[in-house]
């Protein structure tokens, strides 16, 4: 087994905390650098410390897991990220793993599951689930590449914002705003904002 892998786990539930935190302690080839409740935390603290693999929950209470490892993966590429989720649907899965994740385990994971699976991200593998290999192999559906602007348009459409505010709120034309938004339809094969909101929602955009 590989010797010393710094670890931190980013979760908002207590007992699975404690339950993880618990497991890695006892590991002597794993070191625990950390815990944290939130993204923001955790983002902080890799600001002024290095580790090999981050632990991270999908449903955090201050941004969800699949943006706080976008960010993290463009300031330290090199840090691992294993998303660890009660969340057993493909698409949170094939968005998790395409945000740069070297994993997704669900939160029923062994303590035998859990430590190979940290050893071999950090060898450089990509390790998921035996349950969320199925449904990924089962389900073929195609997951569109949002950009960060055409993400920010979608949530303020669901939020039920027009045209004009949009382009208020953005400092962008509403020309611009029209744009964006035809180019979300397309990329939804959707015909109308109703239902981009709807099938954004179903694939967890927002």
């Amino acid at each position: 087994m590989a010797n010393n892998i710094s670890v931190i786990i980013v979760d908002d539930h207590p007992l699975v905390l404690r339950g993880f935190e618990f497991i890695l302690r006892n590991c002597a080839d794993i070191r625990l650098e950390g815990s944290f409740a939130t993204a923001t935390e955790a983002l902080a603290f890799l600001g002024s410390s290095s580790v090999d693999v981050v632990l991270m929950d999908i449903n955090l209470p201050d941004m969800n897991g699949i943006d706080a490892t976008e960010q993290l993966k463009k300031k330290w590429p090199a840090i691992h990220v294993v998303a660890i989720s009660n969340l057993n649907e493909a698409s949170v899965a094939r968005r998790m793993l395409q945000s740069g994740a070297s994993g997704y385990l669900l939160k029923n994971v062994s303590s035998a599951e859990l430590i190979q699976a940290i050893v071999d991200v950090q060898a450089g593998k990509e390790v998921v689930s035996k349950e969320m290999q199925h449904a990924l192999a089962e389900t073929k559906e195609e997951i569109p590449f949002v950009t960060a602007r055409e993400r920010e348009v979608l949530g303020l459409l669901a939020e039920g914002k027009t045209t004009p505010e949009i382009a208020n709120q953005l400092f962008i034309s509403k020309l611009t705003v029209e744009t964006h938004r035809r180019n979300l339809l397309q990329k939804f094969k959707v015909a109308n904002s109703a239902s981009l909101i709807h099938r954004a929602s179903e694939l967890k955009f927002i």
